[in-house]
């Protein structure tokens, strides 16, 4: 029998080695590539993603200080947090396929699977490179934030939307520039370029998920600004704070008028 999409975005949700999660996120992207997976939605999404037994998950509050700027040691907890992100960013990439795709045509199971695997190759990336500097993923403790925006939108694909790649991942267009900067004035280059490639991909990712969100606000009849603005104060525990990267984020299509509203808000 031929396994379908969502069983095999499930498996990638539940592989929980990282080594295993990225082969499960490259296979499934080839397999979806290739015409080897059904186009069905017959099992559902876990409620939460295995994880490996490290690294230790603590509450933002609680997580340890970077050290000095520029020092080794401040770059390596640096690349360590961007790969616990990029490490759950597959996990919400084929989250999104497997639990919402049956409400959109196949091209939305296309994009979400291509981001799944661009973020496994720059978990990938950021991984090998920790090991250059002598560390791994895992050795430093992370928080669990990005999986917590998960489960607030797992009723409605609008606010997942409007939440993960238009706040979350927009968020970090406005500050890798100044990031990747701060690597080559410490000599780091081969990071540098490795932000740097991050960086133009996230620009992608972005404009999907702003894609998809006016095209679900334009199926439901809603204006997408005041809409996305909406679900944002009722989902997104967070703040929307400045600055902001105009340039890239009106490149992925996420102009102003959105997010200038709530900037200077704390959002419940």
């Amino acid at each position: 029998m031929t396994p379908t999409i969502a069983q095999a975005c499930r498996g990638v949700l539940l592989a929980a080695a990282p080594r295993a999660k990225v082969k499960a996120a490259r296979a499934v992207a080839r397999a979806w590539r290739r015409g080897a997976l059904a186009y069905a939605f017959d099992v559902a999404m876990p409620d939460r993603p295995a994880r490996p037994d490290e690294p230790l998950l603590l509450p933002p509050n609680r997580m340890p200080k970077r050290g000095r700027a520029g020092s080794e040691r401040s770059r390596i907890a640096l690349l360590h947090a961007l790969a616990h992100i990029e490490f759950g960013a597959v996990d919400l990439a084929f989250d999104m396929a497997g639990r919402f795709g049956a409400l959109f045509p196949p091209r939305f199971v296309d994009d979400w699977l291509s981001v799944g695997a661009d973020e496994a190759l720059h978990f990938v990336l950021l991984d090998r490179r920790l090991r250059a500097l002598g560390a791994h993923y895992g050795a430093l403790p992370a928080h669990d934030g990005l999986w917590e925006a998960a489960a607030e939108t797992a009723h409605d694909a609008a606010a997942r939307l409007a939440v993960v790649p238009m706040v979350l991942e927009a968020r970090g267009l406005d500050v890798t520039p100044a990031t990747t900067a701060s690597f080559r004035r410490a000599g780091d280059a081969r990071s540098a370029a490795i932000l740097q490639r991050i960086y133009r991909d996230e620009i992608r990712h972005v404009a999907i998920g702003t894609d998809w969100f006016k095209s679900v606000c334009e199926s439901r009849g809603l204006p997408a600004v005041p809409e996305w603005q909406r679900l944002i104060r009722a989902h997104f525990r967070g703040i929307v704070k400045p600055p902001f990267n105009d340039s890239a984020r009106g490149e992925a299509g996420l102009s102003r008028d959105f997010y200038a509203g709530v900037a200077p808000e704390r959002l419940a």
